[in-house]
């Protein structure tokens, strides 16, 4: 079923001020949620929302909290999360982050003692839309095995590289796993098949069935071995700017998968006094990339199509889930 987006962002805040958040964060709060689902990633908008909620009901997640910098270096700061809101924490740090860009051309925020991020491609696009090309990778709770073993060590740890551009920014927003934890669940609740392998059955073969996935917690790292160590160095890098803890020190229960680490990078083009060669460069390599026979898209190509589809038609949301969540909405 399809809602329209305003209605879908009015019945989360509301959930979230029943939850004890205040009316101006949760505002905020709900539309990055909202938001997620209207550009195609319900897994980690609409769908995750109870998940949320429950959280915050049981103290995981302070509503109230706000994030604190510990330390600064310039254009590098260190934040303390102070376990609020992951998608609240996340924003402010990229805004942290374009500040400092805006001063010393480029700027670093490293987020210690925070909860999940939602939709990692969302500060991406935050950027992009400033005008500035954004990084930003987090990492998780152990949910995929390294290459060479079959229990989950390392992280999916999502990387996000954003570049701005005038006719629809480049965004590429990815785990490390070959699926995410969240689509594969999407992909369980249709009983729909994966388009290609995305992990091992309990027996040890790959295949393409999601539940059996999610059963044996046996993701496929992107690349084989280059993504298990490709993860396993954003880990380790986000958790020693952040002094936060690593993927090793956090809990494997996704109820309690709190105290992240995460990295904002910002760039400031126009501080070289590039401003507009961003966009020209994208352009002219856009073009090259999609000539020719064969369709190809552009990371964001996708998003865009559907958010244009959402604010049309109506946000796809989970019947089962939109229940749920207007119940809580009401109280």
């Amino acid at each position: 079923m399809r809602v329209a987006f305003e209605t879908l962002h009015g019945v989360l805040a509301a959930s979230l001020r029943k939850a004890g958040m205040a009316e101006d964060r949760a505002g905020t709060c709900a539309r990055l949620f909202a938001e997620a689902s209207r550009d195609g990633v319900a897994s980690h908008g609409l769908n995750r929302f109870p998940r949320f909620l429950r959280m915050i009901a049981r103290g995981i997640v302070d509503v109230a909290a706000t994030p604190a910098r510990v330390t600064a270096a310039g254009a590098l700061e260190r934040w303390d999360g102070r376990r609020g809101p992951g998608n609240l924490n996340a924003r402010d740090a990229m805004d942290g982050a374009m500040a400092l860009a805006r001063s010393h051309g480029i700027g670093c925020i490293a987020l210690a003692n925070t909860n999940h991020w939602m939709r990692g491609g969302s500060y991406g696009w935050q950027a992009a839309d400033a005008g500035m090309i954004g990084v930003c990778w987090t990492n998780t709770q152990p949910n995929v095995p390294p290459w060479g073993a079959a229990d989950p060590r390392i992280g999916n740890n999502p990387l996000v590289l954003a570049v701005p551009r005038r006719d629809g920014h480049i965004v590429l927003d990815m785990a490390l796993s070959q699926f995410s934890v969240g689509a594969m669940a999407a992909y369980a609740a249709r009983g729909d098949a994966l388009p290609v392998a995305g992990g091992y059955d309990e027996g040890g073969t790959l295949t393409q069935d999601p539940a059996a996935i999610l059963a044996s917690r046996r993701l496929l790292p992107i690349g084989f071995w280059k993504g298990s160590g490709l993860a396993f160095a954003l880990d380790l890098i986000a958790a020693a700017l952040a002094a936060g803890q690593a993927t090793h020190q956090i809990s494997q229960d996704p109820e309690e998968e709190t105290g992240l680490s995460q990295v904002f990078i910002a760039i400031d083009p126009a501080s070289l006094g590039s401003d507009g060669d961003t966009s020209r460069i994208a352009d002219a390599a856009l073009e090259h990339l999609i000539a020719g026979p064969g369709t190809v898209r552009y990371p964001g190509a996708g998003t865009l199509a559907i958010r244009a589809r959402s604010l049309r038609d109506g946000v796809e949301v989970d019947p089962a889930i939109w229940t749920e969540v207007q119940a809580s909405a009401a109280g």
